[in-house]
Formats: structure tokens, C-alpha cells, sequence
């Protein structure tokens, strides 16, 4: 899952258990879609990324660079404290938001793409409760 700064989910993707979350970077921040609300062109992608020690790899700067983003993140070998904890907090609390639907929670479904459709419908309930103060979801 890929989120903006205040926590709100923008991107997700499902994987095997067995798949390292890396290998999800460059999809997620392709499948961000452009938010309009203010006047002018809609952005398109993040100006900064943040990950932990593994998306430090010189391959995804590279391709993040590509796109125009700067990827923000420890690298590897340097001792630990880089200090990203302090600003990643908020993508922890989305994934908590996202457990608090049950059915999200353990995998029920057989089908990917049945959980896909309920990940999606979890992320729009959790855009329109932070945007909305009727609680429908």
C-alpha cells in the first residue's frame, strides 16, 4: 500500500505472503491516479518517497529519478536510526484502519480478485470517513 503524508491510502496491490514488498514500489506508484480538488492540473505522482532499508537500492532510485520523485530512505549498511519512523508512522495507521474491516483482517477469499474489490472498497471508506463526518461505513 502506498499512502500520502496524512495517511490516506492512494495505491494498493495484492501479493503472496512469499513476495518481498520492493518488488510492489514501482506498480504502486504507477496505479497512484491523479486526485483533482483545487483549481489546476492534478498531480500525478508523489514528489518524495519514503521506504525502509530495502527500497534503497540503486535500481529504484533510478527508476523513481525517471519519473521525477526522490526516494527518501536508509541505506543499506548504515547503521539504524535514519529517523524515517518518525514520518512513517501514518502509513502503519492506515494499515490498522484497513484491519479494522474484518473481512480484511485473515484472507477468507479463494480469489485474488474478489480481495482486491474489498481492499478497494475498505480504502474508499476509510477517504470518505476522513473527509466526511457521516459515518456510513
Amino acid at each position: 500500500m502506498i499512502t500520502d503524508a496524512n495517511g490516506l491510502p492512494l495505491a494498493a496491490t495484492l501479493t503472496g505472503a512469499n513476495r518481498h514488498d520492493v518488488t510492489q514500489l514501482i506498480p504502486l506508484v504507477d496505479g497512484i491516479v491523479p486526485v483533482q480538488g483545487r483549481r489546476g492540473r492534478p498531480i500525478h505522482r508523489p514528489l518524495i518517497v519514503q521506504g525502509d532499508r530495502a527500497y534503497g537500492s540503486k535500481k529504484h532510485k533510478i527508476q523513481l529519478k525517471r519519473r521525477g520523485i526522490k526516494l527518501q530512505a536508509a541505506r543499506p549498511g548504515d547503521p539504524h536510526g535514519s529517523g524515517l519512523g518518525k514520518t512513517r508512522w501514518p502509513v502503519e495507521r492506515t494499515l490498522s484502519w484497513l484491519h479494522q474491516f474484518k473481512r480484511l483482517r485473515v484472507r477468507y477469499e479463494w480469489r485474488a480478485d474478489i480481495h482486491q474489490a474489498f481492499v478497494t472498497l475498505a480504502m474508499a471508506c476509510i477517504c470518505f470517513r476522513k473527509y466526511s463526518k457521516i459515518a456510513l461505513c
